[in-house]
């Protein structure tokens, strides 16, 4: 599920920390306490302890083992430094979210619901360290893991262009059968076809044209001739 997550488990004693997947490699970058975490149009909340990994990034509260927050690499969008007091009172670090729902169907006003059907519906986020200026910290750190999460559509554009690589290979044929014939007439090119009938039949019809354009030519240099002789 792409967005945001709800984080109601963590290992290790006091706060404890979040779980990470090692066995496919995860692991912590980075960790920033006293970091308050705004969602969307929400209050911020603290107090609170950022852990950022070499997948996602997550906010686990200091007071309440049961809560935190997670969101993947791959569904942030956009991250920004924030220093623009109109924008937020704190210098943050703000990220978008990518939740893979529809524009309209996001941050809904409603109080009920699942917490993790309401949390799906972010698509801001702002990280707000007690410490100013780790905020470019945390920026340099988003970018290092962000380039360790390239998007995952690079399968499917080889796929693609292997298969476009396919129809070139087929209309470079096309196009040397074409010069092949083509190349008969050399001094009268004609238009590219569609399909090898057509244009077999535009040459044909091309080199009947000429052969009367020859006649033609042929009958008129006769009568001048014929005239400049008598």
């Amino acid at each position: 599920m792409s967005g945001l997550k709800f984080v109601a488990e963590r290992t290790g004693d006091g706060a404890g920390q979040p779980f990470l997947d090692t066995d496919n490699g995860e692991e912590l970058m980075h960790v920033q306490p006293g970091t308050a975490v705004v969602l969307g149009s929400r209050p911020p909340e603290s107090p609170g302890t950022l852990y950022i990994t070499s997948k996602q990034v997550v906010w686990l509260s200091d007071t309440d083992r049961s809560k935190g927050y997670a969101v993947d690499f791959l569904s942030v969008s956009l991250h920004a430094v924030s220093r623009d007091p109109e924008a937020y009172r704190d210098p943050c670090l703000y990220a978008q979210i990518d939740n893979g729902v529809e524009d309209g169907e996001s941050e809904s006003s409603s109080d009920e619901g699942d917490v993790s059907s309401d949390l799906s519906r972010i698509t801001e986020l702002r990280l707000v360290p007690s410490d100013p200026n780790q905020v470019d910290t945390l920026f340099q750190i988003f970018c290092d893991c962000a380039e360790l999460n390239p998007e995952p559509i690079e399968e499917e554009e080889e796929e693609h262009n292997w298969i476009f690589s396919a129809d070139q290979l087929e209309n470079q044929e096309a196009e040397e059968d074409s010069e092949w014939m083509i190349s008969q007439n050399s001094t009268h090119p004609i238009g590219r076809s569609n399909g090898d009938h057509d244009l077999a039949h535009n040459v044909l019809q091309l080199q009947i044209n000429d052969q009367r354009f020859e006649d033609a030519e042929e009958m008129d240099s006769d009568s001048k001739n014929g005239h400049h002789h008598s």
